[in-house]
């Protein structure tokens, strides 16, 4: 069934699949705010956050959110306060987590990963059988 919502920006009503509740239109709008961003960036590579936003008229916000998905990253030591990882709060320059904290969520991932593939026939709860009932069923 589909997931039927309104766009969190502009109030459309849209078909969500995945990724921030917004619609197509808007989620174009700002693929083409990150280009923009991009070759500002590439042409003023020692810009701050704060100057782009300002010279380019994209929100702080949005800026953030390119950074969060590691689609940008901060140079220098200059923006190194400006994101926070997600689990610790060291500062990082793109993403949403450490080099640190990504690599023990990497492991504890691949460990559960690696219990689930390792007993595909163990029971998963302690019921007393792996047959088939039904529930309920009136006939």
């Amino acid at each position: 069934m589909p997931d039927v919502r309104n766009c969190k920006r502009c109030n459309k009503i849209f078909n969500y699949l995945s990724g921030p509740p917004i619609c197509l239109d808007c989620k174009q709008q700002d693929e083409d705010k990150f280009k923009i961003v991009k070759e500002y960036l590439y042409e003023n590579p020692k810009a701050s956050v704060y100057e782009v936003s300002k010279e380019l008229e994209i929100s702080v916000q949005l800026i953030k959110s390119f950074l969060k998905e590691g689609r940008l990253e901060i140079i220098g030591e200059d923006g190194n306060m400006f994101l926070e990882c997600e689990r610790c709060g060291k500062s990082i320059s793109t993403g949403r987590y450490c080099e640190s904290c990504a690599r023990e969520i990497t492991d504890d991932i691949r460990s559960v990963a690696g219990k689930i593939k390792g007993n595909p026939n163990e029971p998963a709860s302690g019921g007393k059988s792996g047959a088939m009932r039904y529930l309920h069923k009136k006939w």
